[in-house]
């Protein structure tokens, strides 16, 4: 189907979604929201192995459209509830979504579309690009899940600088913090985020989720804890086919042929 605000693909089990409204730079507004939600079914299909997100034009994002709402009416403006019916349910499906999440960060991100970038398991960035949390400027607190993932990726102390100074952050000192993966040359990103992708889209994909699904759960875990999830998730992974071909390609010295099941 055509979408207004975002672009789709499936290509080599790979799900590219791209924000498009690049004269709003890609800004969240209602109908994205909207379409984003529609191709999540698609996503959990057999036929997508891993999931690429990007944006359009100069930007990955500039977080919310503030123009589709009058945040002077209290009475006609709730952040909350569009935290909880659109950027909530994104960010927990990105997460506990069973296959690979990659960003690949073209240009500016700022607010939620940071916390968007930052729930891909592996975040790629554009040199230059830069990474912005912008709500200490307008007296709001980072919201869909940066309050979470910061102090996560680069420490507290990091965190709350990132929190209540809103700098920009340029691709390459996210990557040197841990707040990303990597920064690339600009003209590489999308082949080097592309490769990426279809890499672990040809990989143990059931695997995939299961080392996604025990990080996740490893940040409110005890040790102890987290020796009985990898226990539970290695006996699990153990029973796939995908094991079974990867011990028998290793027996043979032959590459393997993963299938995701």
């Amino acid at each position: 189907m055509a979408y207004e605000t975002i672009l789709f693909d499936i290509s080599d089990g790979v799900a590219t979604i791209t924000l498009n409204r690049p004269d709003k730079m890609n800004s969240f507004n209602e109908k994205m929201h909207e379409e984003l939600r529609a191709v999540m079914p698609q996503l959990q299909s057999d036929a997508v192995r891993a999931v690429l997100i990007t944006g359009s034009g100069r930007a990955f994002g500039a977080g919310a459209d503030l123009s589709e709402n009058d945040p002077s009416d209290p009475a006609g403006f709730d952040a909350g509830a569009t935290l909880e019916n659109n950027y909530n349910p994104l960010i927990s499906f990105l997460r506990t979504l069973e296959k690979p999440v990659i960003s690949a960060v073209n240009g500016a991100a700022a607010g939620a579309s940071v916390s968007l970038a930052l729930a891909a398991d592996i975040c790629f960035a554009a040199k230059s690009a830069y990474f912005l949390q912008a709500f200490c400027h307008i007296g709001l607190i980072p919201d869909a899940g940066s309050t979470y993932f910061l102090p996560r990726l680069v420490g507290s102390g990091k965190a709350m600088g990132l929190a209540m100074l809103g700098d920009k952050i340029p691709a390459e000192e996210a990557a040197q913090m841990g707040l990303i993966w990597k920064a690339v040359d600009d003209d590489q990103l999308m082949n080097e985020a592309t490769g990426i992708a279809k890499r672990l889209a040809k990989g143990p994909t059931k695997g995939l989720a299961m080392i996604k699904q025990a990080m996740n759960a490893s940040l409110g875990n005890s040790l102890a804890q987290q020796l009985d999830v990898e226990r539970d998730l290695q006996r699990e992974a153990a029973q796939t086919a995908d094991f079974m071909e990867g011990v028998q390609a290793f027996t043979e010295k032959r590459k393997p042929n993963f299938t995701g099941k």
